[in-house]
């Protein structure tokens, strides 16, 4: 089985995609995280993350071992992510890395072209969003706990210029797939959206 969540950040999908790997016995890959590598690489080497020759390079050259660097976590890596995902060679880079290995018993996936392009045919999708607001008070959450500065104005800032550049971009843009469930988790709660997608999924099996 292989499950597909996309949507903006701060929208939930990594939790949702966690719990049901975990209680699906499933694989799990968080796709954001291959861009984020790539952008930490281009900033690391004192690069731009829009130089599409940098950061293909970077793209081809990625070790699986660099996604567990806790600076991949940080604001800057997460917008240089956002331009590095708008060059088609690097998304074509990254392509099968996205993808479940043959004979996989399946995966949970999140992202933000997972249910559209990396798994089109994805036994189930997911697009998660909320509004900008509510997801930069996550976000701003998240970073304090972690020890991080974080002020929201800034967040909030980030987040919308984050979200027009994926929704803008000519390839893979920010969309939700036709044939996924959308839904709004402004005022749901984990537990809440878990339940919900747990309900799609039985609904799907059960068709």
């Amino acid at each position: 089985m292989i499950i597909a969540i996309d949507g903006p950040a701060g929208a939930g999908k990594g939790t949702l995609a966690r719990r049901l790997a975990a209680h699906f016995r499933l694989a799990y890959l968080d796709t954001g995280l291959l861009y984020r590598a790539v952008g930490h690489a281009v900033l690391a080497a004192g690069a731009l993350p829009e130089d599409p020759g940098r950061a293909t390079c970077a793209a081809e050259a990625l070790d699986p071992a660099a996604l567990d660097d806790p600076a991949l976590r940080g604001e800057d890596t997460a917008a240089a992510a956002s331009k590095v995902s708008a060059i088609p060679t690097v998304r074509a880079a990254l392509l099968a890395f996205q993808r479940p290995p043959g004979g996989a018993k399946g995966a949970v996936l999140d992202g933000r072209d997972v249910g559209t392009v990396v798994c089109p045919d994805a036994d189930v999708k997911f697009f998660l969003t909320a509004t900008p607001e509510v997801r930069a008070e996550r976000r701003v959450k998240e970073l304090r706990e972690r020890g991080l500065e974080a002020i929201y104005a800034r967040v909030l800032r980030d987040m919308n210029e984050r979200d027009a550049r994926d929704r803008a971009r000519a390839v893979a843009p920010l969309t939700p797939a036709q044939d996924a469930l959308v839904l709004d988790t402004s005022t749901l709660d984990a537990d809440a959206v878990f339940k919900r997608a747990l309900r799609h999924i039985a609904s799907q099996n059960s068709a």
